[in-house]
């Protein structure tokens, strides 16, 4: 599912116009992207959290080159699915394996 197709199922279920749902979805993306630059951690209940993981120093290998590169420390937004969110996915009869990645650059 892409950003289009949520934004039409949300418009259809709700009755909101479509420019209304997209506007309310670009602000909470920016919000979570907001809070996390700031170094807050975002927790919604029943659904998940929007973190910032530590990644620690490392020796890194440029293959090309055949040079070892310094990878810093730094830090990475992750989501952590909550509890009622893995049951639900879990017990989904929908689900029998894992769904295909398309590799696409459209948003």
């Amino acid at each position: 599912m892409r950003k289009a197709d949520l934004i039409t199922k949300i418009s259809d279920k709700t009755g909101i116009p479509k420019v209304d749902v997209l506007v309310a979805l670009e602000t909470m993306f920016r919000e979570i992207k907001q809070s996390l630059a700031s170094g807050e951690n975002l927790y919604i209940r029943g659904f998940g959290s929007f973190i910032i993981k530590k990644r620690a120093a490392k020796i890194g290998r440029n293959i090309k080159k055949n040079v070892s590169v310094s990878i810093p420390e730094h830090f990475i937004p992750a989501f952590k699915p909550a509890k009622e969110f893995i049951q639900e996915i879990k017990s989904s009869p929908n689900i029998k394996e894992a769904p295909e990645v398309k590799e696409d650059n459209e948003d």
